[in-house]
């Protein structure tokens, strides 16, 4: 396979990835051609808000195709169209091969989360220290333990449970992988609702409960059923807050409430948006992202 490398300005990304579509592009990735420059720019965005911005100023399109010539026809078809004047041609390279599997394992090591707990892939051994070891592949379902909301939330459960602070029975609202879930197993909650609206994280985290040996129940949303000791929440801010009168009529009075996926600059309208029911403060942070908590 080949790829077709080009430069945009970000008001032609979008015909252009059109028009390489129509070329038969196999795929096509835009990146900011200034990334790891003073002009970088951090672009965030939440699902169902519009987007900060329409992308970057400057685009570098990378266009996968099955052969070089088909990945040169497409070039010579775009240079010679009036949109193609602020772009730039970078380059037509063959793609090495490469054991795809093991690069993708390559990637994935061991996630401390404390000295003594680890998050560990099947292929490889767990580190000597580790006392307690979630093992998880990367899947289709969000959470691996790499992401810092992830590994707080998991923090906070081994602080809980290591302290000697009963999980008691918990809520996984928004479970993806499962990894809060049996993260909460782990550190001995005594019953787990593990609920998300995609049927794909259903189908994950039951299968990792399954590898790690851990009971849980997983299901869609209508599975969460009463109170709960420990309602944990690692999604984004916006649903979150829509979510609030929901997720705090599910935690049992004296109980804890855990929200991930929250950007430092949104602990103000996290704690508004929670205030008629509790009082959120934040727990921890880390890269940017922080970790809220509340005992009702």
């Amino acid at each position: 396979m080949f790829e077709l490398i080009l430069l945009a300005p970000v008001h032609e990304v979008e015909t252009l990835s059109e028009a390489l579509e129509a070329l038969d592009a196999l795929s096509v990735s835009v990146e900011d051609a200034d990334a790891q420059t003073p002009a970088e720019q951090a672009l965030f965005g939440e699902p169902g808000m519009p987007p900060p911005k329409a992308g970057w100023e400057h685009s570098r399109m990378v266009s996968l195709f099955a052969t070089e010539a088909l990945a040169r026809d497409a070039a010579s078809v775009l240079a010679a169209q009036d949109f193609f004047a602020g772009c730039q041609l970078v380059a037509i390279s063959p793609v090495p091969v490469q054991d795809w599997v093991r690069l993708t394992q390559s990637q994935f090591t061991p996630v401390e989360i404390t000295p003594e707990f680890w998050i560990v892939p099947t292929w490889h051994e767990p580190p000597a220290q580790a006392r307690q070891v979630i093992r998880l592949d990367p899947g289709l379902a969000f959470g691996t333990g790499t992401h810092p909301t992830t590994g707080m939330c998991l923090r906070w459960i081994a602080g809980q449970g290591g302290a000697g602070q009963p999980l008691g029975r918990v809520l996984d609202y928004g479970c993806g992988s499962g990894i809060l879930a049996i993260g909460a197993a782990k550190f001995g909650a005594v019953e787990i609702d593990a609920v998300d609206i995609d049927e794909a994280a259903v189908e994950s985290t039951r299968a990792n409960a399954e590898a790690n040996h851990v009971k849980l129940h997983a299901g869609l949303p209508d599975k969460a059923v009463g109170a709960y000791q420990t309602v944990l929440a690692n999604i984004l801010a916006t649903p979150l807050k829509v979510l609030a009168p929901l997720l705090c009529s599910h935690v049992e009075k004296g109980g804890n409430l855990v929200l991930a996926g929250i950007l430092e600059r949104q602990a103000d309208e996290l704690k508004a948006a929670y205030l008629p029911y509790c009082q959120l403060q934040v727990h921890d942070q880390e890269d940017g992202w922080i970790l809220m908590t509340a005992r009702l």
